[in-house]
């Protein structure tokens, strides 16, 4: 069974930027599609950002131009870059793996996240 395993939050100052990393154990082949979510305290988890195999990237509008996702496919791991953090960026964020084939998704897996807060 695949984990995955999130580092990198903490606390920074706004205008400030943190890289978060999510390591994958075990056989990843199932998945094509990786993504960051976050969820501020009395929110709905959101969409942050994702990459699928083929290297297409989509971007909340909130963190377009602000977060960079990527991926190192020799250490199964996907980053997200932030950089120009704001106070509304405060959550726990959480990495996402999972199959899509049309309108199927399916082997969805979470991390068990990390905070970042942005506060000065």
């Amino acid at each position: 069974q695949v984990q995955l395993v999130e580092s990198g939050g903490g606390l920074v100052q706004p205008g400030g930027s943190l890289r978060l990393s999510c390591a994958a154990s075990g056989s990843i082949s199932s998945f094509n599609v990786w993504g960051w979510h976050r969820q501020a305290p009395g929110k709905e988890r959101d969409l942050v950002a994702t990459i699928t195999r083929a290297g297409s990237i989509n971007y909340a509008a909130s963190v377009k131009g602000r977060f960079t996702i990527s991926r190192d496919n020799t250490k199964n791991t996907v980053y997200l870059q932030m950089n120009s953090l704001e106070p509304e960026d405060t959550a726990v964020y959480y990495c996402n793996a999972y199959q899509q084939n049309g309108v199927f998704r399916r082997y969805d897996t979470w991390g068990q996240g990390t905070q970042v807060t942005v506060s000065s």
